[in-house]
């Protein structure tokens, strides 16, 4: 049973070992080891606290950008509204010159119509006219042929152009 139960000798050596090696570890190792630890401690400190910075400058940028990208979904929107708006008006520009082209040319082609029309009963007037003085001259040669009638037309003529 001396195996099991130490003896006092045994407990006193192990005792003034124990405090030798306490006092040697406070007096040469405690302060680096609570120095080490203590800027450990700091430097995870440090860690975590610009990783939340990070955290909040990315959530930051993230914002930043979602609200560049909300602006530039705006700008090819009004870039579109105002293309498809100025296409519209150019459609509308076109349709609106080739009416008044067309009622131009509608116009023209009337007033080469009438005057074709009016050139066309002149010529009828001219022709109606040259055929009803050799119509008339052939007459008269008829019955002109003996100088009383021609005396006797003349002067019916002349009665007839002094009484208008």
């Amino acid at each position: 049973m001396e195996l099991v139960t130490p003896g006092i000798g045994l407990i006193f050596w192990q005792t003034i070992t124990f405090l030798l090696v306490l006092f040697l570890l406070s007096k040469f190792a405690w302060k680096p080891i609570m120095t080490a630890l203590r800027e450990r401690e700091s430097s995870i400190e440090n860690a975590l606290s610009m990783a939340e910075k990070a955290k909040l400058e990315m959530q930051a940028l993230k914002a930043g950008n979602e609200k560049l990208l909300a602006e530039a979904r705006a700008e090819r929107d009004r870039i579109l509204k105002e293309a498809s708006e100025a296409s519209n008006q150019m459609i509308e520009a076109a349709k609106a010159k080739a009416g008044e082209e067309s009622n131009r040319m509608i116009a023209q082609a009337r007033e080469a119509v009438t005057n074709e029309k009016r050139a066309a009963i002149a010529e009828i007037k001219n022709l109606a006219g040259n055929l009803s003085v050799e119509i008339a001259e052939q007459l008269l040669k008829r019955e002109l042929k003996d100088a009383t009638a021609q005396q006797q037309l003349v002067s019916d003529y002349m009665k007839e152009v002094t009484l208008n």
